[in-house]
Protein backbone atom coordinates (compact mmCIF):
# COMPACT_ATOMS: atom_id res chain seq x y z
CA UNK A 1 0.00 0.00 0.00
CA UNK A 2 1.85 3.48 -0.78
CA UNK A 3 1.71 5.49 1.94
CA UNK A 4 0.56 9.42 2.20
CA UNK A 5 2.34 12.19 3.51
CA UNK A 6 -0.02 15.26 4.32
CA UNK A 7 1.10 19.23 4.16
CA UNK A 8 -0.48 21.90 6.14
CA UNK A 9 -0.13 25.42 6.98
CA UNK A 10 -0.47 27.85 9.66
CA UNK A 11 -0.50 31.21 11.38
CA UNK A 12 -0.20 32.91 7.86
CA UNK A 13 -0.35 32.03 4.37
CA UNK A 14 2.84 32.46 1.63
CA UNK A 15 4.94 30.62 4.21
CA UNK A 16 6.21 28.20 1.49
CA UNK A 17 4.03 24.73 1.85
CA UNK A 18 4.81 24.42 -1.90
CA UNK A 19 8.35 24.57 -1.82
CA UNK A 20 8.87 22.65 1.20
CA UNK A 21 6.39 19.92 -0.36
CA UNK A 22 8.65 19.83 -3.40
CA UNK A 23 11.87 19.43 -1.31
CA UNK A 24 10.57 16.90 0.79
CA UNK A 25 9.73 14.34 -2.62
CA UNK A 26 13.04 15.43 -3.70
CA UNK A 27 14.75 14.04 -0.57
CA UNK A 28 12.51 11.26 -0.90
CA UNK A 29 13.62 10.02 -4.73
CA UNK A 30 16.66 10.79 -3.79
CA UNK A 31 16.80 7.83 -1.74
CA UNK A 32 14.76 5.48 -3.92
CA UNK A 33 11.30 6.44 -2.92
CA UNK A 34 9.06 6.82 -5.96
CA UNK A 35 6.93 9.73 -5.60
CA UNK A 36 3.59 11.57 -6.75
CA UNK A 37 2.60 15.18 -5.98
CA UNK A 38 -0.72 16.84 -5.62
CA UNK A 39 -2.00 19.68 -4.39
CA UNK A 40 -5.77 20.19 -2.93
CA UNK A 41 -6.76 24.40 -3.07
CA UNK A 42 -9.77 25.18 -1.13
CA UNK A 43 -11.03 28.26 -3.40
CA UNK A 44 -14.36 27.70 -5.43
CA UNK A 45 -12.86 28.29 -9.17
CA UNK A 46 -12.58 25.32 -10.93
CA UNK A 47 -9.43 26.12 -11.69
CA UNK A 48 -7.07 29.15 -11.55
CA UNK A 49 -7.35 29.36 -15.67
CA UNK A 50 -9.47 32.66 -15.08
CA UNK A 51 -8.07 34.52 -11.93
CA UNK A 52 -5.81 37.09 -12.41
CA UNK A 53 -2.48 36.99 -11.92
CA UNK A 54 -2.37 39.80 -8.96
CA UNK A 55 -4.51 37.80 -7.38
CA UNK A 56 -3.35 34.00 -8.09
CA UNK A 57 0.24 34.48 -9.55
CA UNK A 58 1.03 32.48 -12.81
CA UNK A 59 -1.34 29.74 -14.44
CA UNK A 60 0.86 26.55 -14.62
CA UNK A 61 -0.09 24.54 -17.67
CA UNK A 62 0.88 20.77 -17.24
CA UNK A 63 1.28 18.29 -20.61
CA UNK A 64 -2.47 17.11 -20.78
CA UNK A 65 -3.65 21.09 -20.97
CA UNK A 66 -4.51 21.14 -16.76
CA UNK A 67 -4.36 24.67 -15.58
CA UNK A 68 -2.93 24.72 -12.05
CA UNK A 69 -1.86 26.12 -9.15
CA UNK A 70 1.43 27.17 -9.84
CA UNK A 71 3.18 25.41 -6.47
CA UNK A 72 3.16 22.64 -9.23
CA UNK A 73 5.61 24.26 -11.18
CA UNK A 74 8.01 23.75 -7.75
CA UNK A 75 6.73 20.35 -7.80
CA UNK A 76 8.01 19.59 -11.55
CA UNK A 77 11.33 21.55 -10.87
CA UNK A 78 12.43 19.88 -8.03
CA UNK A 79 10.62 16.18 -8.28
CA UNK A 80 10.51 13.75 -11.22
CA UNK A 81 7.08 13.19 -10.20
CA UNK A 82 4.66 12.68 -13.30
CA UNK A 83 1.89 16.04 -13.53
CA UNK A 84 -1.74 15.61 -14.33
CA UNK A 85 -5.10 17.02 -13.87
CA UNK A 86 -4.66 14.43 -10.98
CA UNK A 87 -2.44 16.84 -9.63
CA UNK A 88 -4.66 19.70 -8.51
CA UNK A 89 -8.17 19.85 -7.42
CA UNK A 90 -10.13 22.88 -6.19
CA UNK A 91 -13.72 23.29 -4.09
CA UNK A 92 -14.77 24.01 -7.87
CA UNK A 93 -13.69 20.65 -9.05
CA UNK A 94 -14.94 18.70 -5.96
CA UNK A 95 -18.39 20.41 -5.31
CA UNK A 96 -18.84 20.50 -9.23
CA UNK A 97 -17.95 16.19 -9.11
CA UNK A 98 -20.51 16.24 -6.14
CA UNK A 99 -23.44 18.26 -7.53
CA UNK A 100 -22.87 15.95 -11.23
CA UNK A 101 -23.37 12.63 -9.44
CA UNK A 102 -26.45 13.76 -7.54
CA UNK A 103 -28.08 14.84 -10.84
CA UNK A 104 -27.51 11.42 -12.36
CA UNK A 105 -29.30 10.37 -9.34
CA UNK A 106 -25.78 8.51 -7.99
CA UNK A 107 -26.62 8.98 -4.61
CA UNK A 108 -30.51 7.26 -4.35
CA UNK A 109 -32.30 10.27 -2.76
CA UNK A 110 -30.00 10.88 0.23
CA UNK A 111 -29.53 14.34 1.34
CA UNK A 112 -26.32 15.49 -0.17
CA UNK A 113 -23.83 16.82 2.67
CA UNK A 114 -20.32 18.20 3.53
CA UNK A 115 -20.18 15.13 5.15
CA UNK A 116 -19.56 12.14 3.96
CA UNK A 117 -20.50 13.42 0.46
CA UNK A 118 -17.95 15.92 -0.31
CA UNK A 119 -15.14 14.68 2.06
CA UNK A 120 -15.65 11.45 0.52
CA UNK A 121 -14.91 13.11 -2.79
CA UNK A 122 -11.79 14.61 -1.63
CA UNK A 123 -10.68 11.32 -0.39
CA UNK A 124 -11.63 9.66 -3.83
CA UNK A 125 -9.07 12.12 -5.33
CA UNK A 126 -5.90 11.33 -3.34
CA UNK A 127 -6.96 7.68 -3.47
CA UNK A 128 -6.25 8.13 -7.63
CA UNK A 129 -2.75 8.65 -6.99
CA UNK A 130 -1.85 5.46 -5.04
CA UNK A 131 -1.45 3.02 -7.59
CA UNK A 132 1.29 0.02 -7.92
CA UNK A 133 3.87 2.61 -9.36
CA UNK A 134 4.10 4.92 -6.13
CA UNK A 135 5.38 4.32 -2.89
CA UNK A 136 4.28 7.67 -1.32
CA UNK A 137 1.75 10.59 -2.10
CA UNK A 138 2.49 13.89 -0.95
CA UNK A 139 -0.38 16.07 -0.83
CA UNK A 140 -0.62 19.77 0.11
CA UNK A 141 -3.67 21.60 1.47
CA UNK A 142 -3.98 24.86 0.20
CA UNK A 143 -4.60 27.96 2.43
CA UNK A 144 -4.27 28.03 5.95
CA UNK A 145 -5.43 25.83 9.07
CA UNK A 146 -8.46 27.93 10.79
CA UNK A 147 -9.79 29.02 6.92
CA UNK A 148 -13.52 28.11 6.47
CA UNK A 149 -12.66 26.74 3.01
CA UNK A 150 -10.13 24.53 4.47
CA UNK A 151 -11.98 22.64 6.38
CA UNK A 152 -13.91 19.98 4.33
CA UNK A 153 -9.99 19.28 3.25
CA UNK A 154 -8.81 19.04 6.71
CA UNK A 155 -11.51 17.06 7.84
CA UNK A 156 -10.95 14.79 4.83
CA UNK A 157 -7.36 13.94 5.88
CA UNK A 158 -8.70 13.32 9.28
CA UNK A 159 -10.65 10.44 8.32
CA UNK A 160 -7.82 9.23 5.36
CA UNK A 161 -5.46 7.56 8.29
CA UNK A 162 -8.56 5.97 9.54
CA UNK A 163 -9.65 4.31 6.71
CA UNK A 164 -6.16 3.58 5.33
CA UNK A 165 -4.38 2.85 8.87
CA UNK A 166 -2.40 5.84 10.84
CA UNK A 167 0.73 3.35 9.92
CA UNK A 168 0.54 4.60 6.47
CA UNK A 169 -0.24 8.45 7.23
CA UNK A 170 2.34 11.29 7.99
CA UNK A 171 1.09 15.16 8.74
CA UNK A 172 3.46 17.76 8.42
CA UNK A 173 2.64 21.15 9.59
CA UNK A 174 4.09 23.97 7.93
CA UNK A 175 4.29 27.14 10.94
CA UNK A 176 5.68 30.20 11.29
CA UNK A 177 7.74 31.44 14.28
CA UNK A 178 8.15 34.94 14.22
CA UNK A 179 10.64 37.11 15.85
CA UNK A 180 9.57 40.25 17.59
CA UNK A 181 12.37 42.95 17.00
CA UNK A 182 11.06 45.01 20.17
CA UNK A 183 11.21 42.14 22.44
CA UNK A 184 14.17 40.74 20.68
CA UNK A 185 13.18 37.17 20.46
CA UNK A 186 10.98 34.32 18.71
CA UNK A 187 8.20 33.84 19.62
CA UNK A 188 6.33 30.40 19.70
CA UNK A 189 2.97 30.90 20.30
CA UNK A 190 1.26 31.51 16.77
CA UNK A 191 2.87 28.03 16.21
CA UNK A 192 0.95 27.00 19.51
CA UNK A 193 -2.30 28.22 18.62
CA UNK A 194 -2.24 26.66 15.11
CA UNK A 195 -1.34 23.43 15.94
CA UNK A 196 -4.35 23.67 18.76
CA UNK A 197 -6.65 24.95 15.69
CA UNK A 198 -5.43 21.28 14.06
CA UNK A 199 -5.67 19.22 16.77
CA UNK A 200 -9.74 20.61 17.67
CA UNK A 201 -10.20 19.13 14.00
CA UNK A 202 -8.67 15.62 14.99
CA UNK A 203 -5.25 15.93 13.52
CA UNK A 204 -2.43 15.71 15.64
CA UNK A 205 1.31 16.63 13.29
CA UNK A 206 3.78 13.96 13.31
CA UNK A 207 6.57 16.60 12.44
CA UNK A 208 6.61 19.97 12.35
CA UNK A 209 8.23 22.47 10.38
CA UNK A 210 8.88 26.32 11.26
CA UNK A 211 9.73 28.56 9.05
CA UNK A 212 11.89 31.78 11.07
CA UNK A 213 14.09 34.71 10.27
CA UNK A 214 16.53 33.51 13.41
CA UNK A 215 17.59 30.27 14.54
CA UNK A 216 15.35 28.25 16.42
CA UNK A 217 17.21 27.39 20.15
CA UNK A 218 17.29 24.64 21.70
CA UNK A 219 14.89 25.74 24.81
CA UNK A 220 12.34 27.11 21.98
CA UNK A 221 12.06 23.78 19.91
CA UNK A 222 11.59 22.11 23.41
CA UNK A 223 8.86 24.36 24.84
CA UNK A 224 7.22 24.08 20.79
CA UNK A 225 7.60 19.68 21.11
CA UNK A 226 6.20 19.92 24.28
CA UNK A 227 2.48 22.39 24.18
CA UNK A 228 2.61 20.56 20.74
CA UNK A 229 2.41 17.00 21.75
CA UNK A 230 5.72 16.14 19.28
CA UNK A 231 9.32 14.59 19.88
CA UNK A 232 11.67 17.65 19.90
CA UNK A 233 13.30 16.11 17.04
CA UNK A 234 10.20 16.15 14.84
CA UNK A 235 10.45 20.07 15.56
CA UNK A 236 12.29 20.97 12.58
CA UNK A 237 13.56 24.52 11.76
CA UNK A 238 13.70 26.14 8.09
CA UNK A 239 15.22 29.40 8.14
CA UNK A 240 14.43 31.78 5.61
CA UNK A 241 17.28 31.36 2.45
CA UNK A 242 18.91 34.80 1.43
CA UNK A 243 20.75 33.45 -0.88
CA UNK A 244 18.52 30.73 -3.25
CA UNK A 245 14.94 28.98 -2.72
CA UNK A 246 17.67 25.24 -3.92
CA UNK A 247 19.34 25.77 -0.20
CA UNK A 248 16.06 24.71 1.05
CA UNK A 249 16.09 20.76 0.05
CA UNK A 250 19.80 20.62 1.70
CA UNK A 251 18.98 22.54 4.76
CA UNK A 252 15.74 20.06 5.20
CA UNK A 253 18.68 17.35 4.71
CA UNK A 254 20.52 18.84 7.34
CA UNK A 255 17.80 18.97 9.51
CA UNK A 256 17.10 15.33 9.68
CA UNK A 257 13.67 15.39 7.85
CA UNK A 258 14.09 13.06 5.42
CA UNK A 259 15.29 10.48 7.93
CA UNK A 260 12.39 11.11 10.35
CA UNK A 261 9.95 10.30 7.28
CA UNK A 262 11.30 7.67 6.19
CA UNK A 263 11.83 5.81 9.93
CA UNK A 264 7.87 6.98 10.62
CA UNK A 265 6.26 5.61 7.91
CA UNK A 266 8.41 2.28 7.74
CA UNK A 267 9.88 2.99 3.86
CA UNK A 268 12.77 1.25 2.47
CA UNK A 269 15.19 3.55 1.62
CA UNK A 270 18.68 4.15 0.50
CA UNK A 271 21.12 6.98 1.47
CA UNK A 272 19.98 10.48 0.09
CA UNK A 273 22.35 10.99 -2.90
CA UNK A 274 22.57 14.98 -2.97
CA UNK A 275 25.81 15.58 -5.33
CA UNK A 276 23.85 17.00 -8.22
CA UNK A 277 22.83 20.07 -5.68
CA UNK A 278 25.18 20.71 -4.20
CA UNK A 279 27.23 21.50 -7.63
CA UNK A 280 24.27 23.13 -8.91
CA UNK A 281 24.34 25.49 -5.53
CA UNK A 282 28.54 25.92 -5.73
CA UNK A 283 27.79 27.13 -9.61
CA UNK A 284 25.41 29.62 -8.58
CA UNK A 285 27.40 31.00 -5.54
CA UNK A 286 30.79 31.19 -8.12
CA UNK A 287 29.33 32.70 -11.52
CA UNK A 288 32.05 33.57 -14.06
CA UNK A 289 29.90 36.27 -15.42
CA UNK A 290 27.22 38.64 -14.12
CA UNK A 291 24.41 40.03 -16.77
CA UNK A 292 21.22 41.68 -16.52
CA UNK A 293 17.88 40.93 -18.09
CA UNK A 294 14.63 43.33 -18.39
CA UNK A 295 11.47 41.55 -18.21
CA UNK A 296 9.25 43.77 -19.38
CA UNK A 297 5.65 42.42 -18.96
CA UNK A 298 1.95 43.88 -17.16
CA UNK A 299 2.22 41.76 -14.40
CA UNK A 300 5.71 42.76 -13.35
CA UNK A 301 5.14 44.21 -9.99
CA UNK A 302 3.83 40.96 -8.89
CA UNK A 303 6.56 38.47 -9.01
CA UNK A 304 4.39 35.21 -8.97
CA UNK A 305 2.32 36.38 -12.78
CA UNK A 306 6.03 35.06 -14.06
CA UNK A 307 7.46 32.50 -11.38
CA UNK A 308 8.09 30.61 -13.96
CA UNK A 309 9.78 32.43 -16.69
CA UNK A 310 11.50 33.86 -13.53
CA UNK A 311 13.20 30.79 -12.54
CA UNK A 312 14.08 29.83 -15.85
CA UNK A 313 16.30 32.37 -15.96
CA UNK A 314 18.28 31.42 -13.12
CA UNK A 315 18.67 27.38 -14.34
CA UNK A 316 19.78 28.69 -17.71
CA UNK A 317 22.40 31.37 -15.80
CA UNK A 318 23.61 28.20 -13.38
CA UNK A 319 23.99 26.51 -17.09
CA UNK A 320 25.99 28.98 -18.49
CA UNK A 321 27.85 30.34 -15.08
CA UNK A 322 26.14 33.24 -14.82
CA UNK A 323 24.25 35.90 -11.89
CA UNK A 324 21.55 37.47 -13.92
CA UNK A 325 20.28 40.71 -12.32
CA UNK A 326 16.51 40.43 -13.01
CA UNK A 327 14.70 43.39 -13.66
CA UNK A 328 10.96 43.99 -13.68
CA UNK A 329 9.80 46.68 -15.79
CA UNK A 330 5.97 47.49 -16.28
CA UNK A 331 5.49 47.64 -19.77
CA UNK A 332 2.91 51.05 -19.27
CA UNK A 333 6.18 52.71 -17.75
CA UNK A 334 7.35 52.58 -21.17
CA UNK A 335 4.70 53.39 -22.83
CA UNK A 336 5.35 56.79 -20.70
CA UNK A 337 8.20 57.14 -20.31
CA UNK A 338 10.50 55.43 -23.80
CA UNK A 339 11.93 52.36 -24.14
CA UNK A 340 15.67 53.95 -24.29
CA UNK A 341 15.10 55.27 -21.11
CA UNK A 342 14.23 52.00 -19.59
CA UNK A 343 15.89 49.59 -21.37
CA UNK A 344 19.65 51.07 -22.14
CA UNK A 345 22.06 48.96 -20.39
CA UNK A 346 20.31 45.41 -20.20
CA UNK A 347 22.14 42.92 -21.62
CA UNK A 348 18.96 40.95 -23.08
CA UNK A 349 15.46 41.60 -23.20
CA UNK A 350 12.49 39.12 -22.44
CA UNK A 351 8.39 39.71 -22.73
CA UNK A 352 6.61 37.48 -21.13
CA UNK A 353 2.84 36.06 -22.15
CA UNK A 354 -0.32 38.01 -20.67
CA UNK A 355 -3.68 39.03 -21.65
CA UNK A 356 -5.75 42.02 -22.48
CA UNK A 357 -4.97 45.51 -24.29
CA UNK A 358 -3.16 46.86 -21.22
CA UNK A 359 0.60 48.12 -21.70
CA UNK A 360 0.63 46.28 -25.67
CA UNK A 361 2.25 49.29 -27.21
CA UNK A 362 4.70 49.75 -24.58
CA UNK A 363 5.92 45.85 -25.08
CA UNK A 364 6.08 46.55 -28.43
CA UNK A 365 7.96 49.87 -27.99
CA UNK A 366 10.36 47.46 -26.25
CA UNK A 367 10.77 44.95 -29.07
CA UNK A 368 11.18 47.41 -31.46
CA UNK A 369 14.40 48.63 -29.29
CA UNK A 370 15.95 45.43 -29.02
CA UNK A 371 15.24 44.59 -32.33
CA UNK A 372 17.01 48.32 -33.87
CA UNK A 373 19.66 48.31 -31.00
CA UNK A 374 20.56 44.29 -31.77
CA UNK A 375 19.89 43.40 -27.80
CA UNK A 376 19.39 39.77 -27.66
CA UNK A 377 15.45 39.16 -27.15
CA UNK A 378 12.77 36.60 -26.31
CA UNK A 379 9.71 36.64 -26.76
CA UNK A 380 6.81 34.44 -25.42
CA UNK A 381 3.09 33.78 -26.23
CA UNK A 382 1.76 37.39 -25.96
CA UNK A 383 5.49 38.31 -26.42
CA UNK A 384 5.47 36.53 -29.73
CA UNK A 385 2.51 38.49 -31.04
CA UNK A 386 3.78 41.77 -30.19
CA UNK A 387 6.72 41.32 -32.09
CA UNK A 388 4.93 40.70 -34.94
CA UNK A 389 3.02 43.52 -34.39
CA UNK A 390 6.42 45.56 -34.07
CA UNK A 391 7.79 44.12 -37.23
CA UNK A 392 4.81 44.08 -39.54
CA UNK A 393 4.29 48.05 -38.26
CA UNK A 394 8.20 48.73 -38.52
CA UNK A 395 9.59 46.62 -41.16
CA UNK A 396 7.47 45.59 -43.36
CA UNK A 397 5.26 48.89 -43.44
CA UNK A 398 1.64 47.65 -42.17
CA UNK A 399 0.27 50.98 -40.56
CA UNK A 400 -2.39 49.75 -38.59
CA UNK A 401 -1.18 46.25 -37.99
CA UNK A 402 -2.58 44.68 -34.58
CA UNK A 403 -3.88 41.64 -32.92
CA UNK A 404 -7.79 41.44 -33.27
CA UNK A 405 -7.82 40.52 -29.69
CA UNK A 406 -7.14 44.33 -28.95
CA UNK A 407 -8.37 45.95 -32.40
CA UNK A 408 -11.16 43.27 -34.00
CA UNK A 409 -11.16 45.60 -37.24
CA UNK A 410 -7.18 45.98 -37.40
CA UNK A 411 -6.49 47.17 -40.80
CA UNK A 412 -3.73 44.89 -41.19
CA UNK A 413 -4.89 41.75 -38.52
CA UNK A 414 -1.30 40.17 -38.64
CA UNK A 415 -2.83 38.22 -35.18
CA UNK A 416 -5.79 36.67 -35.25
CA UNK A 417 -8.37 34.10 -33.40
CA UNK A 418 -7.72 30.57 -34.06
CA UNK A 419 -10.33 28.86 -36.09
CA UNK A 420 -11.08 26.65 -33.56
CA UNK A 421 -11.75 29.51 -31.06
CA UNK A 422 -14.20 30.86 -32.86
CA UNK A 423 -17.55 29.19 -31.59
CA UNK A 424 -16.15 28.77 -28.23
CA UNK A 425 -18.03 31.10 -25.41
CA UNK A 426 -17.04 29.52 -21.99
CA UNK A 427 -13.29 31.22 -21.07
CA UNK A 428 -12.41 28.54 -18.51
CA UNK A 429 -10.12 25.78 -20.05
CA UNK A 430 -11.00 26.23 -23.43
CA UNK A 431 -7.92 27.36 -24.69
CA UNK A 432 -5.39 25.41 -27.16
CA UNK A 433 -3.75 24.41 -23.86
CA UNK A 434 -1.21 21.26 -23.49
CA UNK A 435 1.83 19.89 -25.04
CA UNK A 436 1.90 20.47 -28.89
CA UNK A 437 4.01 19.41 -31.53
CA UNK A 438 6.42 21.31 -33.53
CA UNK A 439 8.60 21.16 -36.36
CA UNK A 440 11.84 23.44 -36.68
CA UNK A 441 13.53 24.89 -39.70
CA UNK A 442 17.12 23.02 -39.90
CA UNK A 443 19.31 26.92 -39.98
CA UNK A 444 16.81 28.32 -37.23
CA UNK A 445 18.60 29.41 -33.67
CA UNK A 446 16.01 27.08 -31.96
CA UNK A 447 17.05 23.82 -33.86
CA UNK A 448 20.78 24.64 -33.37
CA UNK A 449 19.12 25.60 -28.94
CA UNK A 450 17.80 22.42 -29.04
CA UNK A 451 19.43 20.24 -31.40
CA UNK A 452 16.35 18.29 -32.93
CA UNK A 453 13.88 19.64 -35.58
CA UNK A 454 11.02 18.12 -33.63
CA UNK A 455 9.99 19.16 -30.34
CA UNK A 456 6.98 18.88 -27.57
CA UNK A 457 5.57 22.25 -26.14
CA UNK A 458 3.05 23.46 -23.31
CA UNK A 459 0.92 25.87 -24.92
CA UNK A 460 -2.00 28.58 -23.51
CA UNK A 461 -3.46 30.73 -26.05
CA UNK A 462 -6.41 31.97 -28.53
CA UNK A 463 -4.72 33.93 -31.01
CA UNK A 464 -1.87 32.96 -33.44
CA UNK A 465 -0.30 34.24 -36.61
CA UNK A 466 -2.72 35.24 -39.47
CA UNK A 467 -1.09 32.99 -42.35
CA UNK A 468 -2.26 35.47 -45.22
CA UNK A 469 0.75 37.41 -44.25
CA UNK A 470 3.72 34.77 -44.04
CA UNK A 471 4.69 36.03 -47.32
CA UNK A 472 5.04 39.30 -46.38
CA UNK A 473 7.10 38.76 -43.94
CA UNK A 474 9.15 36.60 -45.16
CA UNK A 475 10.09 38.78 -48.09
CA UNK A 476 11.48 41.24 -45.11
CA UNK A 477 13.25 39.14 -42.79
CA UNK A 478 11.34 37.42 -40.63
CA UNK A 479 11.92 33.68 -40.14
CA UNK A 480 9.52 30.89 -39.55
CA UNK A 481 11.76 29.28 -37.64
CA UNK A 482 9.28 26.44 -35.85
CA UNK A 483 5.77 25.59 -37.58
CA UNK A 484 2.91 22.62 -36.61
CA UNK A 485 3.91 19.63 -38.20
CA UNK A 486 1.09 20.62 -40.46
CA UNK A 487 2.54 24.08 -41.45
CA UNK A 488 -0.78 25.72 -40.21
CA UNK A 489 0.34 27.44 -36.95
CA UNK A 490 3.39 29.35 -36.53
CA UNK A 491 5.24 28.85 -33.37
CA UNK A 492 8.69 30.02 -33.74
CA UNK A 493 9.44 33.52 -35.46
CA UNK A 494 13.38 34.76 -35.64
CA UNK A 495 14.57 37.83 -37.43
CA UNK A 496 17.65 36.10 -38.96
CA UNK A 497 19.61 39.80 -39.64
CA UNK A 498 19.88 40.21 -35.43
CA UNK A 499 22.42 38.71 -32.71
CA UNK A 500 19.93 36.66 -31.07
CA UNK A 501 15.69 37.22 -31.74
CA UNK A 502 13.49 34.70 -30.65
CA UNK A 503 10.44 34.64 -30.33
CA UNK A 504 7.59 31.63 -29.21
CA UNK A 505 3.98 31.13 -29.20
CA UNK A 506 4.19 28.11 -26.50
CA UNK A 507 5.55 28.68 -22.96
CA UNK A 508 9.46 26.88 -22.46
CA UNK A 509 9.58 28.12 -19.21
CA UNK A 510 6.93 25.14 -17.90
CA UNK A 511 9.63 22.53 -19.24
CA UNK A 512 12.93 23.91 -17.58
CA UNK A 513 14.71 22.45 -14.62
CA UNK A 514 17.67 23.83 -11.71
CA UNK A 515 19.29 20.47 -13.25
CA UNK A 516 18.59 21.10 -16.80
CA UNK A 517 17.61 24.58 -18.41
CA UNK A 518 15.45 24.96 -21.18
CA UNK A 519 17.53 24.97 -24.03
CA UNK A 520 16.20 28.58 -25.53
CA UNK A 521 16.62 30.33 -22.32
CA UNK A 522 20.14 28.47 -22.29
CA UNK A 523 20.56 29.97 -25.82
CA UNK A 524 19.23 33.84 -24.71
CA UNK A 525 21.59 33.76 -21.67
CA UNK A 526 24.51 32.89 -23.58
CA UNK A 527 23.72 35.12 -25.99
CA UNK A 528 23.39 38.22 -23.73
CA UNK A 529 26.72 36.95 -22.09
CA UNK A 530 28.15 37.28 -25.30
CA UNK A 531 27.13 40.47 -25.30
CA UNK A 532 28.19 41.58 -22.38
CA UNK A 533 31.79 40.51 -23.11
CA UNK A 534 31.44 42.60 -26.21
CA UNK A 535 30.72 45.80 -23.86
CA UNK A 536 33.29 44.93 -21.55
CA UNK A 537 36.38 44.58 -24.38
CA UNK A 538 35.06 47.83 -25.77
CA UNK A 539 35.20 50.00 -22.68
CA UNK A 540 38.50 47.72 -21.57
CA UNK A 541 36.50 46.41 -18.00
CA UNK A 542 38.12 43.40 -17.27
CA UNK A 543 35.16 41.12 -15.97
Amino acid sequence: MAKHIFVTGGVVSSLGKGLTSASIGMLLEQRGVRVRMQKLDPYINVDPGTMSPYQHGEVYVLDDGSETDLDLGHYERFTESKLTRDSNYTTGQIYQSVIQKERRGEFLGKTVQVIPHITDEIKSVVHKLADDDVDVVITEIGGTVGDIESQPFLEAIRQFSLDVGKQNCLYIHLTLVPYLKAAGELKTKPTQHSVGLLRQIGIQPDILICRTEREISYGDREKIALFCNVPIEAVIEEKDKDFSIYEVPLSLLDHGLDELIVEQLGLRAGKPDMENWHNLLQRLRNPEHEISIAVVGKYAAHRDAYKSIYEALDHAGISNAAQIRIQPIQSEEIEREGAARLLSGFDGILVPGGFGERGIEGKVDAIRYAREKGIPFFGICLGMQCAVIEFARNVCGLTGAHSTEFEKDATHPVICLLDEQRTITDKGGTMRLGSQPATLDPESWAAECYETESIQERHRHRYEFNNAYRQQFAAHGLRFAGTSPDDALVEIVEVAEHPWFVAVQYHPEFKSKPTGAHPLFRGFVAAAVRRHQVKLERTGVQP
